[in-house]
């Protein structure tokens, strides 16, 4: 017979947990924050300091992609533009943020950019910009996510994150850019409607 204590596995033995696994809020607050600060020390403007943060989203955008495709999938992949933007609104923001992004819009003026807006996300929520960056926008990060998952996927654009004002509310939204290379839009032209 097995005594209690030999049942008892120690932490390195024991299986690793399936399911969801979750970062505490603050722990990333900090680790975002000390990322920002690391990132501004290293460049000489706000555009520059963007620049690395979407530099830093798209790598972990690219790898999100493998993982969410795999969790949530079963491996399978969107070939349509409005499936892969949906993905991004839905699944990704899901899994970023604990819900949908509140909105996904087409532009008016042209075909290929979408904007993906939200209000209060929390990589905008704890850090405080000072007036000498002024239109700095830490959802930078965020938008090389976007970037990173939509290169990944085989749809090539330039994504960009920019703070909006709502009339009526104390603060802005977050609305996240997307313009699409050409080549996309002619792709998505050749493909058969279903």
């Amino acid at each position: 017979m097995f005594s209690a204590s030999a049942l008892r596995l120690n932490i390195v033995d024991r299986p690793l947990a399936k399911g969801k696994s979750e970062v505490s809020l603050s722990a990333f607050a900090f680790l975002f924050s000390e990322l920002v600060q690391y990132s501004q020390t290293r460049v000489s403007n706000i555009g520059e300091l963007e620049r690395r943060l979407e530099d830093v989203g798209r790598g972990v955008g690219l790898r999100l992609l493998e993982t969410l495709c795999h969790r949530e999938r079963g491996g399978k992949r969107d070939t349509r533009l409005l499936d892969v933007l949906k993905f991004v609104h839905t699944t990704l923001w899901k899994y970023l943020f604990g819900r949908q992004a509140r909105d996904l819009e087409q532009s008016n003026a042209v075909d290929d950019e979408y904007m993906i807006s939200d209000y209060d996300l929390f990589v905008t929520k704890y850090i405080s910009v000072p007036k000498d960056l002024g239109t700095f926008t830490p959802a930078a990060f965020v938008a090389g996510v976007v970037k990173g998952v939509l290169d990944g996927a085989g749809f090539p654009a330039r994504v960009s994150a920019h703070f909006v004002a709502v009339k009526g509310q104390a603060k802005p939204k977050t609305t996240i850019l997307v313009k699409f290379e050409p080549s996309v839009l002619q792709r998505e032209s050749r493909l058969p409607n279903t």
